[in-house]
């Protein structure tokens, strides 16, 4: 008796934890980072000032990535950009931030976001305005959409192309 009665635990010990599992991944599928910024940064729609941020995907029903950008507490949301997937030959253990470089006196621009132990990661799109002068600084195509494309809705369905540097 007492055998069947372990059996019956053991049973449900191992069914509760395979329904609590998945919750308690959920910063693997949503990418949540904290970076700590020593300088002030440049991100699609905004400059971060020196300082620490959450960086997480949005939860969407839509192909896009959404990213969105939190204070240190992840509890007031500071912008939300779109993204596209970015891939790179081999992952790393530590969460990679690229940047494009800026003229002096201006911030480095963020230019993509990788996760930990993921081969891909997230290539921000500039707003058209921004992506222009990006390009033009850096004489490469930067991704851009409309200026005032902003909330998570208007980024799900939002037409992304390259602003090229002027020759």
């Amino acid at each position: 008796m007492k055998s069947r009665t372990f059996v019956v635990a053991m049973f449900s010990l191992v069914f509760f934890a395979g329904v609590l599992v998945p919750n308690l991944r959920a910063d693997e599928e949503d990418k949540t980072t904290i970076v700590t910024f020593p300088e002030a940064v440049q991100v699609p729609g905004t400059t971060l000032p020196a300082g620490t941020y959450t960086f997480k995907l949005a939860d969407s029903t839509s192909d896009r990535n959404i990213v969105q950008i939190f204070n240190a507490d992840g509890t007031q949301l500071i912008t939300t950009i779109l993204a596209i997937p970015n891939e790179r030959m081999a992952p790393t253990g530590n969460t990679v931030l690229k940047f494009d470089e800026r003229p002096s006196g201006q911030p480095e621009a963020l230019r993509a976001w990788f996760y930990p132990g993921d081969n891909f990661g997230q290539e921000f799109v500039y707003p058209k305005q921004k992506a222009t002068e990006l390009a033009q600084s850096n004489k490469q195509p930067v991704l851009s959409v409309r200026d005032d494309v902003k909330d998570v809705d208007a980024l799900k369905n939002a037409q992304v192309e390259p602003a090229q540097p002027q020759p």
